[in-house]
């Protein structure tokens, strides 16, 4: 059956539609992975957002149930060019366009997503709607209005754990603030031994406290850091308590508004695994997983308090803080990959030292 992309400035996709017929109003932004779309799909920072998938071919490993970062799909929609009519991997359990009725996940294929990036590239990140139904004349314009009208709202509580839960391990004790969190981040500090309690994103920060952890791990998540006031908050009570802290993606976005600093939206954001970042410590860069559409603006906030660590090679942004004095280092890129290359994954033995340090 045919369906529809319909971006806010009047632009028409037509291709196929794939997985439900649901129709969605929904932020677009697109992924330069190759591989990795179970992941991606799955990923809690993409609540409210449907993805475009800039490489050609998608879908020819079907899907394993293992690779997904959470309990159920959180990207609204799936655009593609081509879906794969055949899957071949020994993992997999079921076809992605299956994957995609289960969870109830509209799509389309068929389209020149090149052209659709370009476009996204050039203009910014847009609002769309996916639609089996063109609507014609009046129908249209208020279509058009119900589209500009869109806001990526409330998504940190739409997919934050209701209720904490452990993962035991003998050694370090973290509590990870789930703000969103891939299940990879708890599953990397699990594998080094660590055990890991997950809290939901509102919990007070004296729950936390109290509960005596090595150390504290503030998690990606969706949405505008902004937003997060009530967070906020409560992550400068966690800094204030001289627990070390390890914070990624939104964790580090929320980490520097609580010490006064500063966000901004990106023009269509860094999603991938082939992003390029340079470590001001050693010289070296590293290729790394990515995913946000916010970032930090290091120029707001007092030398005294946070010094840049990492920067984005391609654009100049900032990929990360050291903060002064503190036992608190934060990143913008996912050292957990899912997907995306390793490069970074020393990341969480750097937290583990820390905190052994700290004891």
């Amino acid at each position: 059956m045919k369906a529809y992309l319909i971006l806010e400035d009047k632009t028409i996709f037509s291709g196929m539609g794939i997985g439900s017929d649901k129709e969605i109003v929904s932020e677009l932004v697109f992924n330069t992975s190759m591989t990795g779309y179970t992941e991606i799909l799955t990923d809690p920072s993409y609540a409210g957002q449907a993805v475009v998938m800039t490489y050609p071919i998608i879908g020819s490993y079907g899907v394993s149930y293992e690779d997904m970062e959470s309990v159920r799909p959180c990207a609204q929609a799936l655009i593609v060019r081509e879906l794969s009519d055949i899957s071949s991997n020994f993992r997999s359990r079921t076809g992605l366009e299956e994957f995609m009725f289960k969870y109830d996940i509209p799509g389309i294929s068929g389209i020149d997503t090149r052209h659709l990036t370009k476009k996204l590239r050039d203009y910014g990140t847009m609002n769309a709607m996916v639609t089996r139904k063109l609507p014609q004349g009046s129908d249209f314009d208020k279509v058009i209005e119900r589209i500009r009208a869109y806001r990526v709202k409330g998504v940190v509580e739409a997919v934050t754990c209701k209720k904490s839960y452990t993962l035991p391990g003998n050694g370090m004790k973290v509590a990870l603030l789930d703000c969103g969190a891939k299940d990879n981040i708890a599953k990397s500090l699990h594998k080094r031994g660590c055990h890991v309690t997950v809290w939901p994103a509102f919990t007070e920060a004296q729950t936390i406290i109290d509960s005596k952890p090595d150390g504290i791990m503030l998690s990606n998540g969706p949405g505008d850091p902004k937003e997060n006031t009530q967070i906020i908050k409560q992550i400068k009570k966690l800094y204030d308590s001289d627990i070390p802290i390890f914070a990624i993606c939104l964790g580090h976005q929320l980490m520097a508004l609580a010490l006064g600093g500063d966000t901004y939206k990106l023009k269509y954001g860094h999603r991938g695994g082939n992003h390029p970042v340079k470590d001001h410590e050693t010289g070296r860069t590293y290729i790394t997983s990515q995913n946000h559409g916010y970032a930090v603006d290091e120029k707001s906030l007092d030398k005294s308090v946070a010094q840049a660590a990492f920067t984005n090679v391609n654009d100049g942004t900032n990929e990360g803080l050291r903060y002064i004095g503190k036992n608190i280092f934060t990143v913008q890129y996912h050292p957990e990959a899912c997907p995306g290359p390793h490069d970074s994954d020393y990341l969480f033995d750097k937290f583990i030292k820390m905190m052994e340090d700290n004891r």
